[in-house]
């Protein structure tokens, strides 16, 4: 099995349709398997996965378990040398898994890949290159963290070789919206950090697979649209809670003492060079 792709749904039946739609076409001409994890919907998601994705493997919770729990479900019965967590409100291009699996074939040091995230308007998000929004951004400024991500310039961002929209180049963070990893890479650096509910758990997964050893990339020459569903309640009280939350379980994990995946034969240390094709 070439692909494993696992998306986490949960309310967003219209969404998880072109989600849907989208990801099995582009993979259509590799060996693959779907899951979709669903926590606790209420509209008409698992009856639509069943009338129209009968292919697709469905893991059905009974309430919103958040979405690195849900991934772990899925994680713990993939097959796949690469596993792809998407989000069910993006749009996969026609040859995006296509070029993705082929870079990363081609490039071993290659531990995970995120792409170029472009708007339904088609605003390129910047956050496609270093993974951060402008609030972890800042957060890892503030606390010191920052050391920790020279890749993403967190600290040097008027820098002359900071990479540009469609440059290939090595990153920190992958952004959560398409998360290609290399399955060994996973299995070195372990599950999902269930702690993180909604928000974080991609730049937790994201550091531990470069201390394994292998590295992030960032790859513009494919696309996703992404809706970004996620980020239209920003001034919830629920959004407040999770978003700040995660920052505050990152801050206690990792700013007294960073983990150390140990692995025979690969690096700990990270060189300040960055790689750009």
């Amino acid at each position: 099995m070439k692909l494993s792709v696992i998306i986490v749904n949960y309310n967003t039946c219209n969404m998880l349709r072109l989600a849907l739609n989208s990801v099995v076409r582009a993979a259509q001409d590799i060996t693959n398997e779907v899951f979709v994890v669903d926590n606790g919907s209420t509209d008409r998601s698992l009856a639509m996965i069943q009338e129209e994705f009968a292919e697709v493997k469905v893991i059905e919770n009974t309430k919103n378990v958040g979405m690195a729990q849900a991934y772990n479900q899925a994680l713990k019965l993939v097959s796949g040398e690469y596993v792809l967590m998407v989000n069910a409100d993006t749009i996969t291009g026609k040859k995006t898994i296509e070029k993705t699996l082929e870079f990363m074939d081609m490039h071993t040091d290659s531990g995970g890949l995120g792409i170029r995230m472009i708007t339904p308007d088609g605003r390129f998000l910047k956050e496609s290159k270093h993974g951060f929004t402008k609030p972890w951004g800042i957060f890892f400024k503030l606390t010191g963290l920052a050391k920790y991500f020279s890749k993403s310039r967190l600290t040097d961002v008027l820098r002359k070789d900071w990479v540009e929209e469609f440059q290939t180049s090595e990153t920190d963070v992958l952004n959560g919206a398409f998360m290609l990893y290399r399955k060994e890479a996973l299995d070195l650096a372990g599950l999902l950090d269930e702690r993180f509910h909604i928000y974080g758990y991609d730049i937790d997964l994201s550091y531990r697979v470069r201390l394994t050893g292998f590295k992030n990339y960032y790859f513009p020459k494919t696309y996703i649209i992404n809706f970004n569903t996620k980020g239209k309640a920003k001034f919830s009280y629920t959004y407040i809670r999770e978003f700040y939350g995660a920052m505050i379980i990152f801050a206690s994990k990792y700013l007294f003492k960073v983990p150390e995946i140990k692995v025979e034969g690969l690096p700990q240390l990270y060189p300040p060079s960055y790689e750009v094709e």
